[in-house]
């Protein structure tokens, strides 16, 4: 639906896995951002590869066909302390058999790491909690997976119980600022503030921490859409946090873009669709040259943006 009119073309850029380059960098998570920075240079594996080698202690350029789906969805799905059933989602969304990624994964799998996933599918059983209706093997498989992305991602990992542990004694004592990490939490009256590297901050209306530790607010169920109290956790503020910092990263090339000439059209998700003359002036090099350029308050994160041109917008 989305034409260039006569004289015009259309060039469209977005940048490549901003949300798990983001976590990795308000986490700190140095192995990984290496690893990014070796695949835009050229010299380096996917991370959808270099996933599944560091899980299975195998070499990345053997992770193909089904091994590197196995990757990709551990890298999409358990970043934000997701488990099982996060792990469930992502096999859905990406078509993997999850009884066929089962005999794949398990010979990999240590039996150390397959010896705590029973556990947890036992206890799971005893305390009533949700086994999605999947079998003991495959509930098995996709619980050991999250344990060891887990255990090749420690940074990330203490990020979740970091970043709840700082809004906890936020809440407790107002108008002290708590440093976590790249972030600054601080509660002012009824509002608990993360303030993100950019100096944005995201806040939270009326926080509560109840006798148990949980964390409370007030906002707008997503299903419901009704205001209401809403729980939260380490993985959860992380998310926001990530997708926030994220939007910022994006948003940071949107004067300096149409300054250069590429006049902003559309956005979609992490993506610009700009409207420019059609010459060789304006092209999609030079706007993911501008997207994958770093804000001053962003400094050494990898950052890399690709695209295409056309007269009529599509979805690649």
């Amino acid at each position: 639906c989305i034409v260039a009119p006569p004289g015009k073309k259309l060039v469209v850029s977005d940048l490549s896995n901003i949300e798990g380059r983001g976590v990795a960098y308000l986490a700190g998570e140095e192995w990984k951002l290496q690893a990014f920075r070796d695949f835009d240079a050229g010299t380096g594996e996917d991370l959808y590869k270099v996933a599944y080698g560091r899980a299975f202690k195998v070499d990345p350029a053997e992770a193909v066909g089904d091994k590197r789906q196995i990757g990709k969805v551990m890298e999409l799905m358990l970043a934000y302390q997701g488990g099982v059933g996060a792990y469930l989602t992502g096999a859905a969304t990406y078509r993997i058999d999850l009884d066929h990624m089962t005999k794949m994964a398990r010979p990999g799998i240590p039996d150390e790491i397959w010896n705590e996933a029973v556990k947890f599918w036992h206890w799971s059983h005893k305390t009533k909690r949700s086994t999605y209706g999947l079998s003991h093997d495959v509930f098995c498989a996709c619980d050991s997976l999250k344990r060891m992305w887990r255990l090749q991602h420690p940074a990330i990992e203490s990020f979740w119980a970091e970043i709840e542990e700082v809004v906890r004694a936020a809440i407790r004592e107002p108008k002290v600022t708590f440093l976590c990490r790249k972030l600054k939490v601080r509660r002012t009256n009824e509002w608990l503030r993360i303030e993100l590297p950019s100096g944005r901050a995201l806040c939270y209306p009326s926080p509560r921490v109840n006798d148990k530790g949980v964390i409370s607010y007030e906002g707008v169920n997503q299903f419901s859409r009704k205001w209401c109290r809403m729980n939260t956790y380490g993985g959860r503020l992380v998310e926001n946090v990530v997708q926030a910092f994220s939007r910022d990263v994006f948003y940071n090339a949107k004067f300096p873009a149409e300054a250069a000439g590429y006049k902003l059209v559309l956005e979609v998700h992490d993506e610009f669709i700009t409207e420019v003359p059609d010459t060789e002036e304006h092209n999609v090099d030079g706007l993911s040259r501008i997207l994958a350029t770093n804000p001053p308050w962003a400094e050494g994160m990898p950052l890399a943006a690709a695209g295409f041109e056309t007269y009529r917008y599509r979805k690649g």
